[in-house]
């Protein structure tokens, strides 16, 4: 079985996926992002190094998860939690590229997800573009101080169009983790990971617990 935590950045993807790895004893795929030689000048100057920076991303996002999921999944038959999606790099590609560019993106990026497994689940972290920005100001990365907010709320609104699709309805469990602190509230960890068992038919769970005034699945 195959999970994906997704949302946009400083939502706490990597976060929710290393905490859940003890509960489901699972492997984890987190993403590596670090490696990429354009972040912080994409950060500094999104038209001038877009192009540069998508095109690392897919490649090597391509290559990790075409060499590691399997791999992953077959190893004791665990189940496995990663903290991105393939689909994600096509996202902010309709942000920072367009004419030839996206084209040219487009046309790789279709040739390569046919070689990658699709999840079984996604598990869609939502939240206002305020508590993002908190959030990222809060984990103080040196290359995402330069984000502007109107960037945020882009990315954010993007997220929303693609994963409340309808057609994504069976394929995606949605969560508000806005008044959610999984990190540092056990409650709410224990919450997520019942609304992930019980949407995934996953012994044990207690249908329905909800925490007052906290998260919504769908």
């Amino acid at each position: 079985m195959y999970i994906a935590i997704e949302g946009v950045i400083g939502v706490g993807k990597t976060s929710l996926a290393r905490l859940l790895q003890i509960p489901f004893e699972s492997n984890t795929l987190l993403e590596i992002f670090e490696e990429n030689p354009f972040l912080s000048k994409f950060y500094e100057d999104r038209a001038r190094y877009a192009f540069q920076t998508q095109m690392f991303f897919l490649l090597s996002r391509y290559y990790q998860q075409r060499r590691s999921v399997p791999k992953l999944m077959a190893e004791e038959k665990k189940i496995l939690i990663s903290d991105y999606t393939f689909d994600k790099d096509a996202l902010f590609a309709k942000i920072t590229l367009d004419g030839d560019e996206l084209e040219m993106y487009g046309q790789l990026h279709t040739v390569l997800s046919e070689k990658i497994p699709s999840p079984d689940l996604i598990v869609y972290l939502r939240a206002t573009t305020d508590t993002l920005m908190h959030r990222i100001t809060l984990r103080d990365r040196s290359f995402e101080r330069s984000m502007e907010r109107d960037y945020i709320a882009l990315v954010n609104a993007t997220y929303d169009e693609f994963f409340l699709r309808a057609e994504n309805k069976n394929r995606v469990l949605i969560i508000d983790s806005n008044e959610l602190d999984f990190v540092h509230n056990e409650d709410d960890l224990h919450w997520v990971e019942n609304r992930i068992r019980q949407r995934m038919n996953m012994p044990p769970f207690q249908p329905e617990l909800p925490i007052l005034g906290k998260g919504e699945a769908k």
